[in-house]
């Protein structure tokens, strides 16, 4: 069955030519030109992925993401205006997956919702039991002191206490726990969890490791298990 994606922006314009171009590929798409219209819909009846402009009449897109956070995790792009930096990272430490700053090449913004999806349907396909595309088997359970990562099921737990991530945190955070004690610079981070054909910069993995630190911080308020090594990348502690 196609994906469907949810377009939810107050400019006619980038609408239709965005849902054209999405059609051509072979999406279902859904559109909504303002985002308290848009958030019943997106609980109400999930599509697969949701892009969300940020600045909308009657709920912005920020407003948008913290409703929907507290129900779902559906994956999320946000569109910005290229000078919003801090409503960008503010999006990001919500729990948006990724961004893309306007004006944008319809090629790339269809670039990242294809490797958004992959993510996504990978993990699906573990939890269903079935074989994933690239004939890859599924990953054994990764235990690191406290914490426990399934793969399979997308599960998280710190202290047997479940931890809700997003798919580009689970990535990020299986990155890191795969060797205790090393380092890994964001451009490492960066390939763990974006496709070659995407570029993030260093400030969307930054966003990334302070939303899963306060994640890990509402379970347990001395965690430390993410350290920054300022002007080298981030590393996984045991301890």
């Amino acid at each position: 069955m196609a994906a469907t994606i949810a377009l939810v922006d107050d400019d006619r314009n980038i609408l239709t030519s965005v849902s054209i171009a999405l059609q051509t590929e072979g999406f279902e798409v859904r559109l909504y030109s303002d985002g308290a219209t848009a958030l019943k819909s997106l609980l109400d009846n999930p599509p697969d992925l949701a892009v969300l402009d940020i600045k909308m009449p009657r709920m912005d897109g920020i407003e948008v993401l913290r409703r929907l956070r507290e129900k779902s995790a559906l994956p999320v792009i946000f569109l910005t205006s290229r000078d919003d930096e801090l409503d960008e990272a503010l999006g990001l430490s919500m729990g948006a997956d990724d961004y893309i700053a306007k004006p944008f090449s319809q090629r790339l913004l269809l670039a990242r919702i294809k490797a958004l999806l992959r993510r996504t349907e990978f993990r699906k396909a573990a939890v269903d039991g079935t074989v994933v595309a690239n004939g890859e088997e599924q990953k054994p359970m990764l235990v690191r002191g406290r914490l426990t990562m399934d793969p399979a099921k997308h599960e998280v737990h710190w202290d047997q206490k479940d931890v809700q991530l997003t798919v580009t945190e689970f990535m990020i955070l299986e990155a890191l726990a795969q060797r205790p004690g090393f380092v890994k610079s964001r451009d490492q981070l960066m390939d763990a969890a974006y496709d070659d054909d995407i570029y993030v910069d260093d400030r969307t993995i930054d966003s990334h490791i302070k939303r899963l630190r306060k994640k890990f911080r509402h379970v347990d308020e001395a965690f430390k298990g993410i350290e920054t090594l300022y002007g080298v990348g981030y590393r996984f502690s045991e301890n």
